[in-house]
Order: C-alpha cells, then sequence, then structure tokens
C-alpha cells in the first residue's frame, strides 16, 4: 500500500483520514452538527477531526472522541477571523472538508472532497438541511459527547434518588422567552401529587453571565429548593446533568438542543422563532408552538406546555424524534 505523505496507519492498518469541519458560532446550531460528524466518525474509524466553531460553542466539541484539534473562531472586524482560520488549515492536504457555514474557505484549501452547506434560508428543519450535504437520509440525531469528570460533576450536583424537572427559562433573545410565572406553574402542575412527575425537584438552568441570571432568577425565587446550575456548568457538564433529569422544558436555546441531543426527554417552547426549522432533535423531544411566526411566545399557553409535557413523558424515549 503507497501512502501519501499526510496519511498514517491506525494501528489496525488503515488509513488515517484527515476531515476539517467548518461549524457554527451559535450552541444551537453546533449541536445540530454532531450528528454528521458522528456519522463520519463512525464510518471512517481513526479518522482525524479538526473542528473549527466559535468561542461560544467550544464546549460542544470538547469531549468529541476522534479531535485532533479544535481551532476556536473568534470574530474580528473586517472578516479577518476567516483570514486567520485560512491560514490555520491551507497547509494541510485534506480528504474531506465539510463546512457548514458555506465559507469560500471550503474552496481555498485542499481536498478530496468537499460537503458545502448551502447559503440563504430554506424551507425544512435544519437538521435535514445539515444531513443533506452528505446525501444522508434520514439526518443522523445529534449527540451530545461527555467525559467521566463530568459526569462526575453531575453526580455531585444531582445524586441518584430524586426525580429531576429541568427548566430552561433564558434565551438569547426576549422575545424567545416564555413568562417566569408559567415556568413555575408548569412546574407546580407536573410535580402534583396527581401530575406526571410527582414530588420532583426543579433543576433550573442557565448561561453564563448576567442576563442569563436576571431571566432564570424570578423562577428560582419562586420554586422553593429548586437547584440553581445557570451559569456554573460547561456545556459537557450541561449535558450530563441533563441526562440526569426525567424531562427538561426550555424556551428555543442552545440548552435546549444539547438536552434533545443527551437523550432526555425534551419539550421546546416556540414563539416567533421557526420551531419547523429549529425545533429539538432527539430520541425523544418535541415542541409547543405560537399559532404563528408573527405572535409572540405568550400565545403559548400554560396548558399547552401542559400538554406537551404529558404527552412527551408518554413517549419511548427510544422512538426518534426527527423534524422533517
Amino acid at each position: 500500500m503507497t501512502l501519501k505523505r499526510h496519511q498514517k496507519l491506525t494501528p489496525a492498518g488503515l488509513l488515517y483520514l484527515k476531515i476539517l469541519v467548518i461549524s457554527s458560532t451559535r450552541i444551537g446550531d453546533a449541536v445540530l452538527s454532531t450528528g454528521i460528524i458522528q456519522h463520519l466518525a463512525e464510518q471512517h474509524p481513526g479518522a482525524q477531526f479538526t473542528i473549527a466553531c466559535g468561542p461560544v460553542a467550544e464546549g460542544v466539541f470538547t469531549r468529541f472522541p476522534s479531535l485532533h484539534e479544535l481551532i476556536i473562531l473568534r470574530k474580528r472586524s473586517f472578516d479577518r477571523h476567516w483570514i486567520a482560520l485560512w491560514r490555520r488549515v491551507v497547509g494541510t492536504k485534506w480528504d474531506l472538508v465539510v463546512d457548514v457555514r458555506g465559507s469560500l474557505i471550503s474552496f481555498l484549501v485542499r481536498t478530496k472532497r468537499r460537503a458545502v452547506m448551502r447559503g440563504g434560508r430554506r424551507k425544512g428543519h435544519r437538521l435535514t438541511h445539515l444531513a443533506g450535504i452528505l446525501g444522508l437520509n434520514p439526518p443522523p440525531l445529534p449527540v451530545a459527547w461527555t467525559a467521566p469528570a463530568d459526569q462526575a460533576r453531575a453526580d455531585t450536583l444531582l445524586p441518584a434518588g430524586p426525580i429531576y424537572l429541568g427548566l430552561g427559562p433564558t434565551a438569547n433573545w426576549i422575545g424567545k422567552v416564555w413568562p417566569a410565572e408559567r415556568f413555575v406553574a408548569l412546574f407546580t402542575a407536573l410535580t402534583a401529587p396527581d401530575g406526571p412527575l410527582p414530588g420532583a425537584k426543579a433543576v433550573i438552568f442557565g448561561g453564563p453571565g448576567e442576563n442569563e441570571r436576571a431571566l432564570a432568577a424570578p423562577v428560582l425565587d419562586s420554586i422553593p429548593g429548586a437547584i440553581d446550575l445557570v451559569g456554573v456548568l460547561s456545556l459537557p457538564e450541561a449535558a450530563a446533568c441533563l441526562q440526569r433529569c426525567a424531562l427538561f422544558v426550555a424556551n428555543d436555546s442552545g440548552l435546549m438542543h444539547l438536552a434533545a441531543a443527551a437523550g432526555t426527554p425534551t419539550l421546546g417552547l416556540f414563539g416567533p422563532t421557526p420551531a419547523s426549522e429549529y425545533g429539538p432533535s432527539g430520541r425523544c423531544a418535541e415542541f409547543v408552538a405560537a399559532s404563528s411566526e408573527l405572535v409572540p411566545i405568550e400565545d403559548v399557553t400554560l396548558d399547552a406546555a401542559i400538554e406537551g409535557a404529558r404527552g412527551l413523558l408518554g413517549l419511548s424515549p427510544y422512538i426518534p424524534a426527527i423534524p422533517h
């Protein structure tokens, strides 16, 4: 067998492939891209993956077992971050470049094959668009990679015994935020003696920063004994903690996508953002949406959320929920 200079043999005698993935700046989009990345890793054992992403999404990929290098793409003026990325990757001859950003970088490096996302907004779910660049149908579900250290942290924060109900009352835009008092009322209804999760403990998730803390505060203050995990977890730790929840109800957010990828029964709440494009994707995931994308999230009633949660808890966690 003749090897090219950039290839090496694995212990099993297979070729190492060099795969470059240009992923997203946002957590939710990055999580959705994990399905095709995991698919490639399973199809090409021993492949070395270099992944470029934004700093906020870094934790989505840090525990990926086949990760060779993670390049953090920090935005610079006049798009100079793309020049910096090109300088980092141009010296390698790649076997495959997967570009979910549709950037010019994909066409400015040497590679045997390119899989590039077509630009512009289109109908259909983002997950199917991502799978389409590799010709995959049905699309592979997103995954959440964790390490033993993340699981150990989750064991400490959410020890075995109680039933945990996770709530995600934050988002990166106020228009996505369901009223805090409805999160509290939903928790009360679901954990009542005649509810589907009687006696469950509330776990409040949120990202770092003052805005996330402010959005979560009314819910934390209104639920006695709620476990506060706002801004204290890395993304792999959050995934491990979410896996310990019997249910996660959240606004459209990166944490919503991470929970669905982690296999947690996940109910997303959608107002003016399109659930048809960004609904949660996982083995047990659903959404409740406002009547149209033109009305605020307050249009999602408490009764609709309760009904959605009850229906979701009746699903088998092994039935994939793949949006179309």
